[in-house]
């Protein structure tokens, strides 16, 4: 269907029919200025409300038809509103929240998600070498301008990459690196070991800050900044992996990625104003509902819960056949990424769990995976030597990275979009770019 052009820049389209959208629906579109601008609000449809199918989603028909009209290259993810509530699950559902009358003429709006977009990357730019047994994580610092990496040599390492050299490295830990985590002002770094201890430390001088944190019984492989206080069971075996809806939000605190340059810089503000800026991403990227949890496990399954109003999951994610090495949210929380040793990488809807796509290209276990910060991207780290970059719309292999001599354990995408990381067995850190 072609839109019909106007002396607006808009269109309008005529009985769309689309499955999962309103059956007979009658779109027209009102664009500002011909266009919507990324951050902008326009008006891309009216409904009679009495017109809604029970359990339609206006998600991927209403993201399609936009990106029919708007003058772009690459499409747009877009959230749709009705008087201000997001419609999440159901257009039904909201016209219900929010008391519409069945005969009423409603307007829903669009508004862009994405306000940059990351390139995928092609090519290694540098390699960092000094660690002496395999890197085992890296992580970026919310500013995407330090890299910090840890060890089975012990050691927690700091990398200045406006330079590609090292900064510091940290010594303490008597076994093996397993975790690393930078809090959101990027002011700290906490590492876990295989030693069942947590260590932090200052990033600028590479020192420790305070005590050893000792407690766990077991090796510590996975840590979260300020985390969520509250059992949940239904697993049967031991859990892996598990990520917040809000993850990404909460790891970059008050640094916005569409603001970053080639050249990352901290930030100058005072700790209320980053406190605040930090609280306006979180509750923008939360939206008006309550924050998920996905959890994977060696018994080959995936959990989404909703902690703060059930103990129970909400759903049960089922496909792999081996266990889960890592699961993630995508930024915009629209979708769960999850690896496995059996090869695949899986994507998952992120609100209902409900399966999507298997991403098959590798040839051995899947350790490690990385959204873009546009959430379009996903790399992932192999045990067949390879990095691998994704494309989430077509689903389909974009770029193979070799390169690594040995087997890759780590990956991370640096917040503003302009670098991957990757670790291994090789001992050395790889820098990819595009």
């Amino acid at each position: 269907m072609e839109p019909e052009d106007t002396a607006e820049g808009g269109g309008s389209l005529r009985e769309p029919h689309f499955s999962d959208f309103l059956l007979g629906l009658v779109v027209t579109a009102h664009l500002i200025n011909g266009v919507c601008e990324p951050g902008g609000r326009c008006m891309i449809y009216s409904s009679c409300a009495a017109s809604s199918d029970e359990g339609g989603q206006p998600e991927a028909a209403g993201t399609l038809v936009c990106n029919i009209l708007l003058p772009k290259d690459d499409p747009l993810p877009l959230a749709f509103y009705v008087n201000e509530a997001e419609i999440v699950t159901s257009l039904e559902k909201t016209l219900q929240e929010q008391k519409v009358e069945t005969e009423n003429v409603i307007d829903i709006i669009y508004q862009p998600q994405a306000v940059f977009r990351v390139r995928a990357v092609t090519r290694c730019t540098s390699s960092l070498e000094g660690h002496t047994e395999a890197v085992i994580s890296v992580a970026f610092s919310p500013t995407g301008r330090y890299l910090a990496s840890g060890s089975g040599d012990t050691t927690v390492r700091f990398w200045d990459l406006s330079t590609e050299t090292p900064h510091f490295t940290a010594k303490g830990h008597r076994h093996w690196v397993l975790s690393i985590a930078w809090s959101a002002d990027g002011k700290k770094l906490a590492s876990g070991c295989k030693n069942n201890q947590i260590f932090l430390w200052d990033p600028s001088t590479g020192q420790q800050m305070g005590k050893v944190l000792t407690g766990h019984s077991k090796w510590i492989t996975y840590l979260c900044w300020e985390p969520l206080h509250v059992t949940l069971q239904g697993h049967a075996h031991w859990v892996n992996t598990m990520a917040l809806s809000t993850d990404y939000v909460l790891r970059t605190g008050a640094f916005e990625p569409a603001e970053a340059t080639t050249v990352p810089r901290d930030r100058n503000d005072s700790l209320e104003e980053l406190k605040q800026k930090a609280l306006q991403r979180y509750e923008q990227t939360r939206g008006q509902g309550q924050e998920r949890l996905v959890s994977g496990s060696d018994d080959f399954t995936l959990f989404l819960w909703m902690p703060a109003e059930d103990k129970k999951p909400l759903a049960r994610l089922t496909g792999h056949q081996a266990l889960i090495n890592e699961v993630c949210f995508s930024p915009d929380t629209r979708l769960i990424a999850s690896a496995s040793f059996d090869k695949s990488v899986k994507l998952w809807d992120g609100r209902t769990g409900k399966y999507l796509a298997s991403l098959r290209g590798h040839v051995s276990a899947v350790y490690q995976i990385a959204w873009s910060a546009d959430s379009r991207l996903l790399a992932s780290g192999s045990s067949d030597s390879t990095l691998k970059v994704w494309d989430v719309k077509t689903r389909k292999l974009s770029v193979d990275l070799p390169g690594h001599a040995d087997e890759v354990y780590a990956v991370d995408w640096s917040p503003d979009g302009q670098r991957v990381a990757s670790g291994g067995k090789d001992k050395v850190l790889r820098i990819w770019r595009w």
